[in-house]
């Protein structure tokens, strides 16, 4: 191929190709990260990422795709909207201490295998037009600085609260990438329109964002909910409230969220009456239960156990009612410690024995 006229033609193609493929944004960088790099390895030095290892387990290969994937010149990144439409606003079910509130990525199916099938599409239809080339697919599955290089590509900017921001689209949307050997136009990077907005910074519940573009993850409630293996720390149980997997706080209050557009991808769509759900109702399903309600989500890797471990702590902070109290009493003897240790917890904020037992 001729390396800018055809260049330039086969990107117009490829623009068209993702949206086809239901993208509802593309953009082309080049992997140079040495800024986010040092970022990265600041944030690690100070432990930060909590018992997050594979962190940490890849060096600096996460700021260095070309070391990750040899020959890689440009990095294609995706976008693609996946907030469900017709929901309640999330603070209507944060403010009913009786339902379970779920990040509203996490209502439908993992959006996971889907971008990945979508972007192997792309990739086939790159291949067919221009014969073998060298590339690779990621959907949050490497160590990739994804919302780093979506700010390179112009998909956005990072926020104060670390997430990718879109002035036409918000931040409730996924990412995914080709790592590829083609040395495509790249697209110019967008302004940071931020300004002196902090709604983020002080809606957080656990006070885990320290400042614009500083997160301890530690604190997080997402973190804290979904990566976090061991014991939710008890200074932090109370601010969790109900939310029960991840939170959506800093992009509920987040200005250009306005802008957040439904999607239409069935697939994102809440499944198993999840966006309605209570916490009695959840904490009752036994394992199988469990498995077979969250097949297909991004629920499942946390385990029936964590899983338990959540809703525990969420019943804890809800009212003293007699559903509750006894759906805790039916956990006492969990075969798991970190259930029996969590169901006590909430049994002693709920009938106000210190052992939980009453």
């Amino acid at each position: 191929m001729q390396p800018d006229t055809d260049m330039q033609r086969l990107m117009t193609d490829i623009r068209q190709w993702a949206a086809e493929l239901g993208f509802d944004e593309l953009g082309v960088a080049r992997p140079a990260l040495e800024t986010d790099e040092a970022h990265l390895l600041r944030w690690l030095k100070d432990g930060r990422h909590g018992t997050m290892r594979w962190m940490a387990r890849h060096g600096t290969k996460r700021a260095h795709p070309e070391r990750l994937v040899p020959g890689t010149v440009r990095i294609i990144s995706v976008r693609m909207d996946y907030r469900p439409p017709d929901l309640e606003a999330d603070a209507v079910i944060l403010n009913e201490p009786r339902r379970a509130f779920i990040a509203r990525y996490a209502l439908g199916r993992d959006y996971h295998k889907l971008l990945r099938k979508r972007l192997q599409q792309l990739a086939d239809r790159i291949e067919t037009a221009v014969g073998e080339f060298g590339y690779r697919v990621f959907v949050d599955s490497g160590p990739v600085l994804e919302k780093a290089l979506g700010r390179n590509a112009g998909l956005g900017w990072i926020g104060k609260n670390t997430l990718l921001l879109n002035r036409h689209a918000g931040s409730y949307f996924f990412l995914g990438e080709i790592f590829t050997d083609l040395p495509l136009p790249e697209d110019p990077p967008v302004e940071d329109l931020c300004g002196s907005c902090r709604a983020c910074i002080d809606v957080c519940p656990t006070g885990a964002i320290t400042g614009p573009r500083q997160l301890d993850a530690r604190r997080c409630v997402s973190y804290l909910t979904i990566e976090h293996e061991g014991s939710i720390p008890e200074e932090l149980r109370a601010a969790i409230g109900n939310r029960v997997f991840g939170c959506d706080d800093c992009q509920a209050v987040c200005p250009w969220n306005r802008y957040a557009q439904p999607t239409d991808e069935g697939d994102f769509h809440p499944r198993h009456g999840l966006e309605a759900a209570t916490l009695v109702e959840l904490f009752r399903w036994d394992e199988a239960t469990f498995l077979k309600r969250t097949e297909g989500s991004a629920i499942r890797r946390l385990g029936h156990e964590r899983w338990l471990r959540n809703l525990a702590v969420a019943l804890g902070n809800g009212p003293a009612e007699d559903d509750a109290i006894q759906a805790l009493g039916e956990r006492l003897h969990h075969s798991s410690a970190l259930v029996r240790e969590h169901t006590r917890w909430a049994l002693g904020r709920l009938t106000g024995a210190s052992d939980g037992s009453g």
